[in-house]
């Protein structure tokens, strides 16, 4: 498939597909120009039109590149260059009327920019009539720098073919427009059809349809049923076709196989949003797969939105709309959360716990087989949605793993976003070879990279989501880590103080002054250091003025209140009275609450204008709590920038890339990969290269100086168990005796073809890796830890997703069990961390810019003393091809 067929998504949320020219166009293209209106016409043509003239003009020939927008088999945008002179070339565009101020026009212009690169064209031109004031407005909207020349009857605009960050950030902005614009006809319908409802309850179809009517939908609600003509007392329709008002919305419940009829129906009734309830498809067998794909193109043709198949519906609690479209029995209760479960059964237990735990929710969706309507359009529509303050995920896959990254971290910044990632399996790295494949296929780092990253709180389960979600919906984020315990039974206390503690929380002394306050009304017996233990006889006014006393401690950032029954007192007036003390702190700490031995009591923490979160133990309290300061800390962490090297040599490298991939997938040579550092300034010990005993005892004279010797040959990765490596050689003889030795040995044990590499020895230091794999979803790698022959033993590394920022390498490495040894452990030497992260900083850099590079080890990298910089002893690089990056507006899902 040619990179640049794919679909996009319009400013209105609606689909269309964009893909190049070809000559069997030319009907579709006469069309086209047959429907411009006579002003579109001249401002692209600049004279009256013929369109078997036109049309020549609009197919390419050599040198030429061109692209058309269709809808419903029909072209609506048309794109073309060509080339004017080397490097240069002329680009026209023209849309339909109908779609123009649509973002058609502007999808085209960079999508031909980008095409224009990939091509070698540096800059591009175009002729404008003064008339057409709309496409300079577009160009200079997206940033482009333009040069303009005013020539007779015409303007010459030239601009470089290139997409610089203002256009990266103009797509980025329409992209959430266009999402929030698709999301609108699912969750604010004028009208809603249920095609398949049953006249009987108990299916999902019946129940589906009953809870739409149930829930008092603000608008039209059509039940379609070709074999009835009353569902559920309702008046029904034979077809979508039928219904006598707009629907912007449907629901299909009907067999797999005649999914696609019923669809093809709402693409003539106009319907815009579609929710496939029916199973049978991708998840299925082949066949449902190929009935998934041609519902897609059919969505794609007539500009139709998507949620499922094989889904469980969608929900607006929020009171002037009261949709409550899936098939449950429970109807979710309003509030401020977004839920997103992309299992269909999950999606019933988190409706039924949510209400359970009194959490409302203001959109929850239920995304099935993903084949449009994905967790990145959800993000985007939740980010600028005023009745959504929390989102919640369950996720078992990715589609456009990037970009859901720089999505979900710049919503995190306005909301907090808690998600389960179902899947642990690192069946996708069983193939790697590297150190670095073997170091991150240990386990699902990769998610737990790009969650920390995106600042998302990653838990291990549904009940610890909702367990931080009552929190956060209901708290303040708190500042820091210092937590103070109030507790009616010392036991309790322990536990609570014990599992904070294991949770990277700390529980702190109290000071002075909140001590003496607590002993002039607790029990003589209380302790008051932390946790406060104010023992059995605690009346309700205790728990109250404890708080107050607590929540005043500007060493306390949060406070947990547990509360375990005496004969005497009911949970009624203790939950009063941290009510009432939590009104009068006016939220300056998070307080949570643990009432045991009644389950939590959620019911009773909360009056309607004020919620405490309560939890049943102590560990859950703890974790929630733990989640909380984790978002706390990522949201006072700078964002970081991404580095600037002026020193790159990115041609050189591109090059030496796309000659070694002539031969195929493939380890690069001692020499290219030494070729290679060197165009990103990655400084690999000066190596030489010999082929026979004799050749390496020559080099080793030459070098004079100790050496380290290295046998190198195809398939040899791990060269110090197979006894490929001897250090400290000094002569030319001692060398040659010792390569004698290492290639009968190598030999003996199946390994053929044979060299050596000879290095100076490198100064002492600190041994650590940095690596690169490629993950098919989730693209580079960077992996950095303590290098060496053990480096898969201690595994301790540090995962993240490039691209990279500056505080990205210094978490990386300061994250490390080994970081002390750079900094002087025990009064021990300091090292050149700061050159080791511009280690790591580099090789990001090198990764992000040549796709190819698809594992890559520097192991061992010796960090030298401080101030003296690193040496990279070791390099492997394997290259091979890689998909081509995706159209900018492209939808990928």
């Amino acid at each position: 498939m040619n990179p640049f067929e794919t679909d996009i998504v319009l400013r209105d949320g609606s689909l269309a597909h964009v893909r190049p020219v070809t000559p069997a166009d030319r009907p579709l293209l006469i069309d086209f120009i047959e429907n411009l209106s006579s002003q579109s016409a001249y401002l692209r043509f600049f004279h009256a039109v013929r369109p078997e003239e036109e049309v020549k003009r609009l197919i390419p020939g050599p040198g030429q590149f061109a692209l058309i927008v269709l809808r419903e088999n029909a072209v609506i945008g048309h794109a073309i260059y060509a080339l004017t002179r080397p490097e240069t070339a002329e680009m026209a565009i023209v849309v339909t009327d109908a779609y123009q101020s649509k973002g058609v026009g502007t999808i085209l212009l960079a999508q031909m920019a980008q095409a224009a690169i990939a091509n070698g064209v540096t800059l591009l031109e175009a002729q404008v009539v003064p008339e057409n004031a709309q496409m300079l407005q577009v160009l200079r909207g997206l940033g482009f720098p333009t040069v303009i020349k005013s020539e007779p009857g015409f303007i010459h605009v030239t601009f470089p073919a290139s997409l610089l960050p203002e256009a990266l950030a103009h797509f980025e902005q329409r992209e959430a427009m266009a999402a929030a614009a698709a999301m609108h006809k699912f969750f604010r319908p004028r009208g809603i059809a249920v095609i398949g409802a049953s006249r009987q309850r108990g299916g999902i179809s019946g129940e589906l349809f009953h809870n739409i009517l149930e829930a008092g939908f603000n608008g039209p609600v059509y039940p379609v049923n070709a074999g009835s003509a009353v569902v559920q007392s309702v008046a029904a329709y034979r077809s979508v076709l039928d219904c006598p008002g707009p629907v912007d919305l449907a629901f299909i419940v009907v067999p797999a196989p005649l999914v696609l009829g019923v669809a093809q129906e709402c693409a003539q009734k106009g319907v815009g949003a579609l929710v496939v309830i029916s199973a049978g498809f991708a998840e299925a067998s082949p066949e449902g797969a190929r009935l998934q794909q041609e519902l897609v193109e059919l969505c794609r043709a007539s500009g139709m939105r998507l949620i499922g198949p094989n889904c469980m519906g969608i929900v607006n609690a929020h009171p002037e709309v009261r949709l409550n479209g899936q098939f449950a029995s429970y109807r979710p209760n309003p509030g401020k959360i977004g839920v997103l479960s992309q299992s269909g059964a999950l999606g019933v237990v988190i409706i039924e716990y949510a209400n359970r735990l009194g959490l409302g929710m203001s959109t929850f969706v239920s995304v099935g087989n993903k084949a449009d309507i994905s967790s990145n359009d959800l993000i985007q529509y939740w980010e600028d949605d005023e009745n959504t303050n929390l989102i919640l995920l369950y996720l078992e896959s990715f589609g456009n793993s990037r970009k859901f990254a720089r999505i979900a971290r710049q919503v995190a910044r306005k909301k907090p976003i808690i998600a389960v990632k179902g899947g642990r399996s690192a069946a996708g790295f069983r193939a790697t070879q590297s150190h670095t494949g073997a170091l991150v296929a240990a386990s699902d780092v990769t998610v737990d990279a790009l969650f920390r990253q995106a600042g998302i709180l990653r838990m291990d389960s549904l009940a610890e989501i909702f367990d931080v979600a009552a929190l956060l919906t209901t708290q303040p984020v708190p500042k820091g880590e210092r937590v103070a315990i109030i507790t009616n039974a010392g036991g309790a206390g322990i536990l609570a103080a014990d599992a904070c503690e294991d949770l990277g929380l700390q529980a702190v002394e109290l000071a002075p002054e909140t001590q003496a306050a607590l002993r002039t009304f607790l029990n003589p017996a209380a302790g008051v250091r932390n946790p406060v233990d104010m023992v059995a006889s605690a009346s309700a006014s205790d728990y109250a003025r404890s708080i107050r006393a607590v929540a005043a401690d500007p060493g306390i950032d949060a406070l947990i209140v547990i509360f375990i029954p005496p004969i005497s007192l009911r949970p009624e007036e203790i939950a009063a009275e941290i009510l009432q003390a939590a009104r009068e702190i006016d939220g300056r700490i998070p307080i949570l609450s643990i009432f045991m031995a009644h389950h939590g009591s959620p019911e009773l923490l909360s009056d309607g204008q004020q919620r405490i979160p309560s939890y049943p133990f102590p560990e859950q309290a703890a974790r929630a709590l733990a989640g909380a300061v984790q978002y706390g800390k990522w949201l006072a962490r700078p964002e970081g920038s991404r580095p600037l090297f002026a020193d790159l040599r990115q041609d050189e490298a591109a090059a030496i890339v796309a000659g070694a991939l002539r031969d195929g997938p493939r380890w690069l040579t001692v020499e290219e990969t030494e070729a290679l550092l060197d165009c990103y300034g990655i400084p690999l010990v000066r190596t030489r290269r010999a082929e026979t005993p004799l050749q390496a005892g020559q080099a080793a004279d030459e070098l004079s100086a100790p050496v380290a010797l290295k046998a190198s040959a195809p398939g040899l990765l791990h060269k110090s168990e197979a006894g490929a490596v001897r250090l400290n050689l000094q002569g030319g003889a001692a060398v040659q005796t010792a390569a004698a030795e290492m290639l009968e040995r190598l030999q003996a044990a199946g390994v053929a073809d044979a060299a050596f590499i000879l290095q100076p020895m490198a100064g002492a230091g600190i041994e650590m890796l940095v690596g690169v794999t490629h993950n098919p979803v989730f693209g580079p790698m960077v992996v950095c830890g303590a290098g060496g022959i053990f480096v898969e033993l201690l595994k301790d590394i540090a995962v993240r997703i490039t691209p990279l920022t500056d505080l990205d390498a210094a978490e990386m490495l300061r994250s490390l069990k080994t970081y002390p040894l750079l900094t002087g452990y025990r009064g021990g030497p300091q090292y050149d961390a700061p050159a080791f992260e511009q280690v790591i900083l580099r090789v990001g850099a090198l990764v992000e810019d040549i796709s190819e590079i698809a594992e890559l080890d520097l192991n061992p990298v010796i960090v030298q003393p401080a101030g003296q910089g690193v040496a990279v002893v070791d390099a492997r690089i394997r290259v091979a091809e890689a998909a081509a990056p995706l159209p900018f507006g492209a939808k990928k899902r």
